[in-house]
């Protein structure tokens, strides 16, 4: 899965940040993925979700949130994983690369939050109101949003598994917060990793048709 990427480095502020970038010839579109609880581009799940988009037709960036030397405070604390607005920041930063990139500048861009990266992805696009045209969160904590939330304008898919019954509350009370085009899905039988057979790739599908129906119709730089 890790195949038709290529390694970038982004400046974010005074932070380095590693991801892994795919376009797809005659790319619409571009998804941003913000990991969070510890993941990092390399994980299965967003690979797997991430190839699937590509497939479709769209870019993908698998971004990490935290340099390596965070990554080792983080793996020894765990608190960086829940800096929220550290996160944000960072998602921030990539949705401005994209955005300024002369080679991507014009593609629709989405994101992708999975844990508290969801709730960084959702500040981004209320940050980012212009860029950001789509969001979907897998297994995502969108409640820490909080007062951002009202600001997302962007449609947005909430998907939970249907055994995650605390952050299928979570989800819901977030949901109740967004003011734009929303949609929550529960993926029967799912426990929060989305392990079980079958379940992540109904995640992967869910994405690719929420991304795909809004970003290539928004992409006003990439061919027909």
């Amino acid at each position: 899965m890790l195949r038709d990427q290529a390694v970038v480095r982004l400046r974010v502020g005074d932070a380095e940040l590693v991801a892994f970038f795919g376009m797809p010839v005659g790319a619409n579109g571009i998804v941003a993925f913000a990991h969070g609880s510890g993941s990092s581009r390399l994980s299965a799940r967003n690979q797997y979700v991430a190839s699937v988009l590509r497939d479709a037709g769209l870019g993908t960036l698998l971004l990490d949130l935290l340099t390596s030397a965070e990554e080792e405070i983080d793996a020894r604390t765990g608190k960086l994983r829940f800096d929220i607005e550290l996160l944000a920041r960072r998602v921030v930063g990539a949705v401005d690369w994209l955005a300024q990139d002369p080679e991507q500048a014009g593609h629709a861009i989405g994101l992708f939050g999975a844990s508290t990266g969801a709730a960084a992805a959702l500040i981004a696009a209320a940050e980012r109101p212009d860029a950001v045209r789509a969001v979907v969160s897998r297994g995502g904590r969108p409640d820490l949003a909080a007062e951002a939330l009202a600001g997302v304008c962007a449609p947005t898919l909430l998907i939970v598994g249907g055994l995650d019954s605390h952050v299928i509350d979570l989800n819901r009370d977030a949901y109740a917060g967004l003011a734009g085009e929303k949609r929550i899905e529960i993926v029967p039988g799912a426990t929060h990793l989305f392990e079980e057979p079958g379940t992540l790739e109904q995640v992967a599908k869910l994405a690719r048709d929420w991304f795909v129906e809004r970003l290539v119709a928004a992409d006003g730089g990439a061919e027909a």
